[in-house]
């Protein structure tokens, strides 16, 4: 039998500690929250082969608090912070809908207006209450673009880019407003 081949990809960050039982608050950078981070669920901090494995999670006030079985005191929780968390998943894994796409196949691509014109890359996708926003790199400038199809109508991870619709000051400081 062959073995898939698979990537890493960033689940989390580990944030502050949460009380004094060894639990963190995590930054998520999944679209699976409740399965990377249930109970059971096994993580590795980016960079080494040390794994955590998740004992209790929960939402409180849209943030996800989480203890590991590994760690057991605040302390052990601070030491944490600032770690990226990291699973192992099966390269081409793709979403059931067509529409709606994993991060890391979204980190990374070429982003270019509706002319064509490269304007900089996905460096990230945060997942805030209202939507997902793609963060964007525009020489060496960050730029929060709404992932929604008015201002992201076209994803082409074949071709490696999206196109993001010109609307002024959306990828550049300067823009005039429109009148």
């Amino acid at each position: 039998m062959q073995q898939q081949a698979t990537v890493e990809a960033v689940v989390g960050r580990v944030g502050r500690a949460h009380g004094l039982r060894g639990d963190v608050v995590v930054e998520v950078r999944t679209d699976e929250p409740d399965e990377r981070f249930g109970v059971g669920a096994t993580v590795r901090i980016e960079g080494t082969r040390r794994e955590l494995t998740v004992a209790r999670s929960r939402w409180a006030k849209n943030s996800l608090i989480v203890a590991f079985t590994q760690v057991a005191d605040r302390n052990g929780a601070e030491e944490l912070r600032g770690s990226v968390l990291v699973v192992d998943v099966v390269a081409d894994e793709e979403p059931d809908d067509p529409d709606e796409f994993w991060d890391r196949q979204l980190r990374g691509l070429v982003v270019v207006d509706q002319a064509g014109q490269r304007r900089g890359s996905v460096k990230d996708v945060l997942h805030m209450p209202a939507q997902d926003v793609l963060v964007i790199d525009v020489d060496g400038e960050q730029h929060l673009v709404p992932f929604v199809s008015q201002l992201v109508p076209t994803v082409d991870l074949a071709a490696g880019h999206v196109v993001v619709t010109s609307v002024p000051g959306l990828l550049d400081d300067d823009a005039e407003e429109a009148r």
